[in-house]
């Protein structure tokens, strides 16, 4: 798959996933509710301007971006999930397993951004997996017993 194509499922991505952590964000209950609650936000506030910037690249590059949202569906690799009651857990469980896919994901871009001398890619994704990483060790340290 080339870097068009991933850079389309990544945007696919960050779409589905903006909609899935607002549903996580307001549906999530338990004693740490404000934390998380406010830790989602802050997720679907990057995720956001992750998918406004892949957009835009694609734009610098020629590409057009994809914009229905079932051009999204069809593309992600991502799942959605229905509304319902999440207990914190579960909340976090469900970001970290869509965590470590975009991580994956952004880890296979840059890798290939990389062998292609493509350094506007490769500098863009560097960012994305800095976050991934933190926020990833933020989730372990929220999850552990």
């Amino acid at each position: 798959m080339s870097n068009v194509n991933k850079l389309n499922v990544y945007l696919s991505n960050l779409a589905l996933w903006t909609a899935k952590l607002h549903n996580i964000h307001w549906n999530v209950t338990g004693q740490a509710f404000v934390q998380v609650h406010e830790f989602t936000e802050s997720l679907y506030d990057e995720t956001f301007e992750q998918y406004d910037a892949v957009a835009e690249v694609q734009k610098m590059r020629g590409e057009m971006p994809l914009v229905k949202l079932s051009d999204f569906l069809a593309n992600a690799t991502l799942k959605e999930i229905d509304a319902k009651d999440f207990t914190i857990t579960e909340a976090l469980q469900l970001v970290e397993a869509d965590m470590k896919a975009m991580s994956a994901l952004a880890r296979e871009i840059r890798d290939e951004a990389d062998k292609n001398d493509d350094c506007q890619i490769v500098g863009m994704f560097e960012g994305y997996l800095d976050f991934y990483a933190k926020k990833l060790w933020f989730l372990r340290a929220m999850l552990a017993k």
